[in-house]
């Protein structure tokens, strides 16, 4: 296709809320998206990034509320919605940060289970399972690939994706501000040295006691920004050309110099 138009919608999250507000919430904003083909929302939005001691509690199935209600937003919006991360309770019991992506006719297309959980020998780790898929979707004929937050600090990951033809790497994020140096960083060097777009859309306001830093990002293969957003609520938006992926790999064929 010539041209995608991609809408990042940097949500804030208010724990207080109750989850069915938060989910109204962030459904209104997507359907106030239409004209974009691709709309995307930042990590865990309903159960918070940092809750890990409530997500037992706040865990949803792949059929629960908030699929369906993200389902009929893209129904409503009639583009793709990645509509960020959920905590889902699998059909063994275990939890999984798991990113959902639309279709325009709500079908889910995809999703993909965090595989670097963030933690060390606390949070994420102590209740999530990590995943094991690399996932990549064809979207209107280009190659997009999914990961999520903590993700950005393994190129490999990134290097398997550009194996597999990603052009666009799709990422949500719940990263704090006392980091935010190291995600703004991180997204560019993604770009760069994997020759293809960043559509990096974290969160903001507080959770569980940690401010999420913004500074959501799209960025094309030369690593230049094409919109940022600041550190409060807001919608970025961005005109991608995803032939500029292919272009830009042959003009300056550093991938085919790779010899690891």
């Amino acid at each position: 296709m010539a041209g995608m138009r991609i809408h990042a919608v940097q949500l804030a999250t208010d724990l207080s809320e109750p989850n069915l507000a938060r989910v109204e919430r962030a459904v209104a904003l997507v359907r106030a998206q239409r004209g974009a083909d691709v709309v995307v929302l930042p990590e865990l939005w309903v159960q918070g990034g940092f809750a890990f001691r409530t997500f037992a509690e706040t865990a949803e199935p792949l059929d629960g509320p908030t699929v369906g209600a993200l389902s009929a937003a893209a129904r409503d919006l009639g583009g793709w919605l990645h509509g960020g991360s959920i905590v889902e309770r699998a059909d063994d019991g275990r939890l999984y940060n798991c990113s959902l992506l639309f279709q325009p006719d709500g079908t889910l297309a995809a999703t993909y289970r965090k595989i670097h959980l963030f933690g060390f020998s606390g949070g994420e780790t102590t209740v999530l399972t990590a995943g094991t898929e690399v996932v990549t979707v064809d979207v209107e004929g280009v190659t997009m690939a999914l990961g999520t937050c903590y993700d950005l600090r393994f190129p490999e990951l990134f290097r398997r994706y550009v194996d597999r033809g990603a052009e666009v790497f799709l990422l949500p994020a719940a990263w704090p501000t006392p980091r935010i140096g190291h995600w703004s960083l991180l997204a560019r060097a993604r770009a760069v040295e994997d020759q293809a777009y960043v559509v990096a859309c974290n969160g903001t306001g507080e959770q569980d006691g940690l401010r999420l830093g913004g500074r959501s990002v799209v960025l094309d293969p030369w690593g230049v920004v094409l919109a940022e957003a600041g550190d409060d609520e807001q919608v970025l938006t961005a005109e991608i050309d995803p032939a500029l992926v292919a272009k830009t790999r042959a003009d300056f064929p550093v991938l085919a110099d790779r010899r690891l």
